[in-house]
């Protein structure tokens, strides 16, 4: 008695064929969402870092006022500890959800898949 499969491969290989299409396409599919979720990532990861730099650099001109303008001649000193605060909320944002992007789905439904296609050459083998 024949293997069930190679008797489909041997009979219908076309079948075969747009079996294994389909799983190039699936793949497809997932390799542009996984590179969608990587460019993403990258540019929040981009932005972050940009506005810690600027963060940084807007809190030493602010430490530098301070020390340079008496507290007394100033109108808003509150602004001096505000302005670096905003690129860095903003930095705090981009890193966080940059690094709450999920790759831990990309290719799941290829997995499944295979587990289906792995599933029913087991229950074709056992009869």
């Amino acid at each position: 008695m024949i293997h069930p499969l190679l008797h489909l491969i041997a009979t219908r290989p076309q079948l075969l064929a747009d079996h294994a299409e389909a799983y190039a396409e699936l793949v497809g599919e997932e390799l542009s969402k996984a590179r969608a979720h990587l460019k993403w990532r990258v540019l929040l990861t981009a932005v972050g870092l940009c506005m810690v730099v600027i963060g940084v650099v807007l809190a030493g001109v602010g430490a530098m006022l301070w020390a340079v303008v008496p507290v007394e001649n100033m109108r808003a000193p509150w602004l001096l500890a505000l302005a670096p605060c905003i690129p860095l909320i903003i930095a705090a944002w981009c890193l966080l959800t940059a690094r709450q992007v999920s790759e831990s789905s990309a290719f799941d439904s290829v997995k499944k898949q295979m587990q289906a296609d792995l599933a029913m050459l087991r229950q074709v083998s056992a009869r």
